[in-house]
């Protein structure tokens, strides 16, 4: 499974994590990730925090965003 760098605190009204930060963006470029509905991926930030988050396309705000269960929060 992917692993990609996230900013826990850029979620938006509905709890998903937006995934436009600049460590993403470079994260999903490097290992060449393809953005696909539904498709699980491990997001992880600078404190250690990690999560599995489930792709999804935002069309409010034309961005990727990860869904993900805050309860397993790692």
């Amino acid at each position: 499974m992917n692993k990609i760098f996230v900013d826990f605190n850029n979620a938006d009204s509905n709890g998903r994590i937006r995934l436009n930060t600049n460590g993403t963006l470079s994260d999903i470029e490097k290992y060449k990730i393809e953005l696909l509905e539904g498709r699980e991926i491990l997001i992880f930030d600078d404190d250690e925090f990690e999560a599995i988050g489930v792709l999804k396309f935002s069309p409010e705000e034309n961005i990727w965003v990860a869904e993900l269960d805050w309860e397993n929060l790692k």
